[in-house]
């Protein structure tokens, strides 16, 4: 790969994904992308970018797809899902006690555990919340993870990552050497192709804002306009969850911080972001990147 085909693939990655790779990530690049150039029956990484240029989308999407890390496992970093079922929940359950009806978005859902976590969690929560409409949004770039998500289908290895075992045999049924989701699971969460570099006002309103560990990879300018644009879908007394890594301090005032709930931020009443401008990008999805 020549200096200009990753000069190139840099631009390309940032416009599409918001994916931001430094000077010496060229390694990465190579090891995501050689495989992908021997499925097309191409010699190397020129001649895919040589395919882009030439305006295959077909393989624009493969390679964006390609560098774009889906990482995830069932109860990721376990506190934020603590905060969801001690303060989040009853908070929202109080606040919305007389139309019964939430709902929460899962952006960068990668191959859904995080959505499907919160599903087993307002499942166990069993008559608190019968009668409830409860909307769970999952969204993500990639149509191959969404794919995954929906099937509900995961290997041994993936529901021994952080999914306690009496959930496991709550909500699961094995399948050879898989387990599959019941369908009372999967049928709580909707999956949908999206693009946090695009408008997403379509989405509609939502009490609570899941979008963790997918914006520590963009640059300052583009979280700050996610961050403004997900200030106004977000309820006025609702939440935003961030990844540990994440933050809004420093960058804008639409939200602030939760005293004592790491991750956990509200919408600020003084708010005044105006709409900031959308970056260019590839169709409908937003996803994790990878950037090591």
């Amino acid at each position: 790969m020549t200096p200009a085909d990753y000069e190139y693939l840099r631009k390309m990655l940032k416009e599409k994904s918001g994916l931001v790779l430094s000077t010496d990530k060229q390694y990465l690049v190579e090891s995501r992308l050689l495989p992908l150039a021997r499925k097309a029956n191409l010699p190397g990484i020129g001649e895919l970018v040589a395919k882009m240029k030439a305006g295959s989308q077909s393989i624009t999407t493969d390679v964006v797809e390609a560098m774009t890390t889906n990482e995830t496992f069932f109860f990721r970093d376990k506190v934020p899902f603590d905060h969801f079922k001690d303060t989040i929940l009853p908070s929202l359950l109080q606040a919305r006690a007389a139309r019964k009806s939430l709902r929460i978005w899962c952006a960068a859902c990668s191959t859904g555990q995080e959505p499907y976590s919160l599903a087993m969690i307002l499942k166990e929560m069993g008559t608190t919340v019968a009668g409830w409409r409860i909307e769970i949004v999952a969204t993500d770039l990639s149509q191959e993870v969404l794919e995954k998500s929906k099937a509900g289908i995961f290997s041994q290895f993936e529901v021994q990552r952080g999914l306690p075992i009496q959930l496991l045999v709550k909500n699961f049924k094995q399948v050879g050497e898989l387990w599959q989701l019941n369908p009372d699971i999967r049928s709580m969460v909707q999956f949908k192709q999206l693009n946090l570099l695009q408008d997403f006002s379509h989405l509609g309103a939502f009490d609570l804002i899941f979008c963790r560990n997918v914006l520590i990879y963009f640059d300052q300018d583009t979280k700050v306009a996610i961050f403004n644009r997900l200030a106004k879908l977000n309820e006025a007394d609702g939440f935003l969850v961030l990844g540990a890594a994440e933050t809004v301090v420093g960058l804008t005032d639409v939200y602030k911080p939760m005293p004592d709930k790491r991750g956990v931020y509200r919408p600020n009443p003084n708010r005044t972001a105006a709409a900031p401008p959308l970056a260019p990008a590839m169709g409908a999805g937003a996803a994790k990147a990878a950037a090591r």
